[in-house]
Parts: structure tokens; sequence; C-alpha cells
């Protein structure tokens, strides 16, 4: 009897967050161990599909960096990174259109629409709802300017696909893949591309899904919450660095756009969108405005 209690008592706790988010956009971009451990791979589709029936309309975007590694590793190419973004040629683009815009988006969909989701793949390309443009140079550590190949920045998300899909019920899963102006496929860092999807769509939060807890400090100290002068501090020191860059610099994009707050959580934690949105305390680290 008391473990029904203490159920009822999670339902009570959040009634407010269900009647407050009623009919809100949650960007929510999926990425890290959540995809690769199959537990917390099925957790995460359960708790989308919950999400929508509650009211709530989802919006997924998903990377697949350890997929793409693996794949690339069997052809016997070796990619390199630069502040957390991928060296792109043309062979390597091929595969990431193959892995992420393929295999990884239908498992995804195929997860959620197995829990009485009804999930639709697609990546910018369709209905060009992405574009972007080719990012020229990129500085290495070691101040070497070079040529990422076909890696991209978004310049504009047309979001009447995406709307049409939400209000139709349906849950969209996004592969971060954008298409230039003359048709061709860009490989965009899918924080990033989560930070624009969210801005496009005014999302009353942004959900970044990682590998470890949050942002931490100079001590190693996990932090709660923290403003926007907060995060610049902490880059010009030097404390968020390498791939934590993009993530934090896509809940920025999404803040200057409008969205209320943006929440970078541990996606190793079972639940943790749902934790994060529909618990009093919350997990990760929260930016706001």
């Amino acid at each position: 009897m008391r473990d029904l209690i203490e159920k009822a008592d999670v339902l009570h706790e959040a009634l407010p967050y269900i009647r407050r988010f009623r009919g809100a956009t949650f960007v929510v971009k999926y990425g890290g161990h959540a995809m690769v451990d199959p537990a917390l791979r099925d957790g995460f589709a359960r708790d989308i599909t919950l999400m929508k029936y509650v009211g709530l309309n989802p919006v997924v975007v998903h990377g697949g960096g350890p997929q793409i590694d693996q794949t690339l590793a069997s052809m016997g190419v070796v990619s390199e990174r630069i502040d957390g973004l991928r060296v792109t040629d043309e062979k390597t683009m091929g595969v990431v259109e193959m892995v992420l815009g393929g295999k990884v988006n239908q498992e995804i969909v195929s997860l959620i629409c197995h829990h009485g989701g009804r999930a639709v793949g697609l990546s910018g390309k369709d209905d060009g709802f992405l574009r972007g443009e080719r990012v020229l140079r990129m500085k290495t550590k070691a101040g070497r300017e070079v040529d990422p190949g076909r890696v991209g920045r978004i310049v504009e998300v047309r979001t009447e696909l995406l709307e049409r899909l939400v209000t139709g019920g349906f849950i969209p899963v996004v592969a971060p893949i954008a298409v230039d102006d003359l048709g061709g496929s860009l490989n965009v860092n899918a924080d990033t591309v989560a930070g624009h999807v969210a801005a496009a769509l005014s999302a009353e939060k942004l959900v970044v899904m990682t590998d470890i807890e949050g942002v931490r400090g100079a001590g190693g100290e996990m932090i709660p919450s923290l403003s926007l002068a907060d995060v610049e501090r902490l880059r010009r020191d030097g404390v968020i660095s390498g791939g934590m860059i993009p993530k934090v610099q896509c809940a920025l994009d999404a803040l200057s756009a409008g969205v209320n707050k943006a929440h970078i959580i541990d996606g190793r934690t079972k639940h943790a969108c749902l934790l994060e949105i529909f618990t009093d305390r919350g997990v990760g680290t929260e930016i706001v405005a």
C-alpha cells in the first residue's frame, strides 16, 4: 500500500506541470549513451510517448556520433573533430546520411511507434525545412585552419512541415542533416540543430541530453542553474570547452530567440526527461535568460 501511495504522490507532483505545459512544444536533443543502452533507448521512447499523451508536443532531434564512428571504423576511415564538430569529406557525408537519416532515425521512430506514439522520421532535406550553408574554415587547437568539408551551419528553419506534423498528432524525429542552396547535404551538429529548431518553433523548453550530469564548474562540481553572464564567464575561463561548447551555444541561441529555458541533463539517468519536466527538483543544469 505504501508503494501505491508513493506512486499517487508522484502523479500529484506532476499535475501542476502537466497543466502548465499542456499544448507547449518541447524540443529534446537525444544523444549520447541513452541512444546506445537498450534499456535507456526503450525508456526514452516511452517517455516521449507519455509526454505526447499528457498533452505536450515533443520534437526530437537526434545525434548518432558513436554509430557514425563505428561505421567509419569498419570502413577504415578516421575522422577528425574540432570543438565537437566532425570534419566531413564527401565520403564521410555519405556515411553520415546513411547512418543518421536512415538507420538511427528509423530505429527511434520504430521504438516510439512500438510504445503507442505516432512518430515520423525526417531530415532537413524533407521539404528543405533545414536550410544551411557550408562552414568554410575552422581553426584547430593548434591554430591551424582547415576546410571541414560538408560541415554546415543553419541559416533558416522553415517550420511549416514540423507544425503540420505536431498539430496532426505526430512526434517529429529529426536527423541533423541540412540542405544548401544547390541541394547538397550538410552535416550539422545535432545540438546546434536542436537549438535552431527550438528557436524557430518558439518552444517552451529545449532539453539537451548528454553523458554528464550537467555543466560543471572549475572545481568539477555540477552547477544546477546558470545565467547568460555565468555561461560567458565559464567559456571565457575555458571551463566550458570541447564537446560542451555546441551544447551550451545551442541553449544560448534558443534563449536569445525567446525559448523560456534550456536544460542540459544526463541521459544516462533513467527517465531523465520526465524528471526534468514533471518534478519540483529537476535534474541537470538549467540555463535561463
